[in-house]
């Protein structure tokens, strides 16, 4: 039973994640819309299972929460980092920084998450990966230190997200 469950549902929690995405960007709350959301939250996953090999195993679903409501809290931090930067530091006195930071982290999806992290947060992007997975590339607009910013990183981000991708 379980085998016949997820060979129609290989990813239930995109299935379920384009169900309410498709729900909301229809702004129409129906059992139409709904059951169409259900019919593309099948046939999506279902027809890019191929393309999904390795699923992740042991995501901590309530650590990634409290991940993502911390990441919130620092984009809005950044942003007003940022505009203090633009509105009040001259472009001769910017100090901008190529970092690399060592990776401890080996599944691609943790990877991922890591990189979108960094570029989602004004003031830093993620810009390249080593050949072997074993550092990123990171550029950052002003900074006096950027071991400081590239520790940041690490235990900020990257020890939280050994956590949620035991």
């Amino acid at each position: 039973m379980a085998r016949a469950f997820y060979w129609l549902l290989p990813h239930p929690l995109l299935t379920l994640l384009l169900v309410v995405v498709w729900t909301l960007l229809q702004n129409e709350f129906s059992a139409g819309m709904i059951v169409f959301g259900v019919i593309l939250g099948i046939i999506i996953p279902w027809g890019t299972s191929v393309w999904w090999p390795d699923t992740p195993k042991g995501f901590r679903l309530g650590k990634m929460t409290t991940y993502s409501i911390m990441v919130l809290w620092d984009i809005v931090v950044a942003n007003v980092q940022v505009a203090w930067i633009v509105l009040s530091v001259p472009n001769s006195k910017l100090k901008p920084a190529w970092i690399v930071v060592p990776l401890e982290l080996r599944q691609p999806e943790a990877i991922t998450v890591l990189a979108g992290t960094i570029t989602l947060t004004p003031g830093t992007v993620s810009a390249d990966l080593s050949e072997h997975g074993n550092s990123l590339l990171v550029h950052v607009l002003h900074t006096d230190d950027p071991d400081a910013v590239r520790d940041d990183i690490i235990s900020r981000y990257q020890n939280r997200l050994k956590e949620i991708f035991k």
